[in-house]
């Protein structure tokens, strides 16, 4: 299965970017064989307005069936359920570690955004 993580850093050593829309980088992790695609998510790093919902499409496009993250707004987890990708957040650590925990079923997902917080 292909997940979509908010990342810092371009591998698995990397922790978690709280941030979704405005996060550096987004991987594309394969949970079986642990191969990566690192999408660099600089343009909508400094995005007036609508970051969340562009990075929703992006993930959304690379075929990710789930997202884990520390914080996805309402537009942007709207773009994602609708695209029939499942959303955790509050996730924290680094990649790998949000991996396993994605694979022992340690992740819980979110049936709305999370809005107690703002990035």
């Amino acid at each position: 299965m292909k997940i979509a993580i908010t990342s810092k850093g371009t591998d698995l050593d990397s922790e978690v970017d709280p941030r979704f829309g405005r996060a550096a980088y987004i991987l594309i992790v394969d949970t079986t064989s642990l191969a990566i695609e690192v999408l660099d998510n600089s343009e909508n790093v400094n995005a007036f307005k609508g970051a969340g919902i562009q990075t929703a499409t992006m993930v959304s496009n690379k075929g990710a069936e789930a997202l884990l993250t520390g914080f996805c707004g309402p537009n942007a987890f709207k773009t994602l359920n609708a695209a029939g990708v499942k959303v955790g957040n509050d996730v924290t650590g680094n990649i790998r570690e949000a991996v396993n925990a994605f694979n022992e079923g340690k992740v819980s997902f979110s049936d709305a955004a999370n809005v107690d917080g703002h990035w």
